[in-house]
């Protein structure tokens, strides 16, 4: 069996979040082929909610649970020398078990399963289709979910490249699949419509991405499998057992599976007051595709990395390492998060305009997407900052605590989200997510004073922070005066996506110069932090 290989923070971070950046970037091009041909209408809203339920649950189970139990009980028998494959095959053994009997009893309730994501789809097109979609794509719990797990063994040992890899896929993927139903070659096979937009069979483009999704899911799933295979950890198909560890692991995952449960109750929230506003889902949906970009490449990132090493540095009770650890994880993404968070509240109707304003996607939906962006960035730093304290807690196998605070924070989210609806309509939305994501981050904040000084942002972090904020408000007032500047060229089709380019580039030259100016950063840091690692 493989030996666990150290892991090395600043490094691992950037294997992530360049495959993330990756993702990030093809999954714009799935997301602009999407709306560009689908629009905000009834199939593109219907494939959304469809998509939406197996990544809720896949949430849930995998990284709800096993991501954050599993990874610090195999961390712990990989340093220890015990059995960790053994423990890695009944782990695998168990959650297929209940996945292909959650997936099977899926299909019989699938009606009732999408009334409560979107119950404003009752009575409408978009309601029979987003359940002949999601019993199609349901199918994709099982194999991310279990992809996710064998990432978590890779994660544990320091191979973080191919798990990274793994969601690359998913958007190749579709991006095929939306390339071939454009061309029409297979329409005679899965069958045509009467549902056209300029020559397009949308109701056809549907069922095409649907089968796009469980294909996806097989060639992630493959990819990971392989990977832990060459790795020393190859997976075998088993009957489960309830043993002594997995029953440890149940534990502890139940209490991180509520948590997982309630962040997507939150989620639910926004969907369920959407769904009663023709074309808000999609119009959430892009400005969820916005912010993610830095979340995913700073936020999940983070999270993946530090989880296994602040579980080896506190097993070795190494707590000055761990606080060093956890405060220079929380000075990158701080250094790279704020600005992001900037930017997508001062220029976010360009770049809704430029990415996605084409096609079957029009102003009127550019401009209803812009608003959510705005929201959902002033929300950004809370929700990375979320995965950067959230490891303190389960690297203690602590879940129980992270999920009493969720709790409060769905709870916020439900009274805002709803509240404000009533008078601002869908934005009640992105306003009450943000919200409760600083909610949330305020009580993380606030458990970890009896963890001592391993749970300490350190003097310099406090020291950096508030010149990262400063630094970031003046690139504002840059990006707000190219602008003005550049306003007439975002508007022209052959000059937009260069002035948006020249925009973007400039706010990062003046964030970089003023940064370093203040002080709020050195380059010469993130060097030396790679050539430790």
């Amino acid at each position: 069996m493989a030996a666990a290989r150290p892991i090395r923070l600043i490094s691992g971070f950037l294997t992530v979040g360049i495959w993330t950046l990756l993702s990030r970037v093809f999954g714009f091009a799935r997301d602009i082929l999407i709306t560009g041909i689908l629009g905000a209408g009834p199939v593109a809203e219907a494939f959304l909610i469809a998509f939406s339920l197996p990544n809720m649950f896949r949430r849930f189970f995998a990284e709800g649970a096993f991501n954050t139990a599993f990874v610090p009980l195999f961390s712990k028998k990989l340093e220890a020398e015990e059995d960790a494959l053994g423990f890695a095959r009944e782990a695998f053994a168990g959650l297929a078990t209940v996945l292909i009997l959650f997936t099977l009893l899926a299909q019989l309730i699938m009606p009732w399963m999408v009334l409560a994501m979107a119950s404003g789809f009752a009575g409408d097109l978009r309601f029979d289709l987003a359940v002949s979609y999601g019993r199609v794509a349901f199918g994709y719990i099982l194999f991310i979910s279990l992809a996710a797990l064998l990432s978590g063994v890779l994660n544990a040992t320091g191979r973080f490249a191919a798990a990274a890899a793994a969601p690359v896929l998913l958007n190749i993927i579709l991006i095929g699949v939306l390339v071939l139903a454009q061309s029409g070659l297979l329409e005679n096979v899965i069958g045509a419509d009467t549902v056209r937009i300029d020559g397009v069979s949308h109701l056809y483009t549907g069922r095409m991405l649907v089968w796009g999704v469980l294909l996806a899911g097989v060639a992630q799933m493959a990819l990971v499998w392989t990977a832990a295979a060459r790795a020393g950890f190859r997976m075998r198909v088993q009957m489960p057992r309830l043993s002594p560890d997995l029953k440890r692991l149940a534990i502890i995952a139940a209490p991180a599976m509520l948590a997982g449960g309630v962040v997507q109750i939150n989620l639910l929230v926004g969907r369920q007051v959407a769904s009663f506003f023709d074309g808000a889902i999609v119009w959430l949906s892009v400005a969820d595709r916005l912010y993610q970009l830095p979340l995913g490449v700073v936020g999940i990132a983070i999270g993946i990395v530090l989880l296994p090493d602040l579980s080896r540095r506190l097993r070795a009770g190494d707590d000055a390492g761990g606080q060093d650890a956890l405060s220079r994880a929380a000075e990158i993404s701080m250094a790279l998060t704020i600005p992001a968070a900037v930017a997508l509240m001062v220029i976010p109707i360009p770049l809704v305009s430029v990415l996605f304003g084409r096609g079957a996607f029009g102003p009127d939906d550019v401009a209803a997407a812009a608003l959510a962006l705005t929201a959902y960035g002033a929300g950004l730093p809370a929700f990375v900052l979320q995965k950067v304290l959230q490891p303190l807690y389960f690297a203690r196998e602590d879940t129980r605590s992270p999920f009493r605070y969720a709790v409060v924070a769905m709870g916020v989210n439900a009274v805002v989200a709803v509240g404000l609806a009533m008078v601002i309509g869908f934005l009640g939305a992105a306003i009450g997510t943000t919200i409760a994501a600083w909610v949330m981050v305020w009580l993380l904040l606030r458990g970890t004073r009896s963890m001592g000084e391993v749970a300490c942002f350190d003097a310099r972090y406090r020291r950096r922070v508030w010149r990262i904020v400063f630094a970031a408000i003046l690139m504002g007032v840059v990006l707000w005066g190219l602008g003005l500047m550049l306003g007439p060229l975002l508007g022209t089709a052959g000059w937009r996506y260069g002035a948006l380019a020249v925009m973007v580039g400039l706010g990062m030259l003046s964030y970089v110069l003023i940064g370093r100016a203040l002080n709020a950063f050195h380059l010469s840091d993130l060097r030396s932090a790679l050539r430790r690692g």
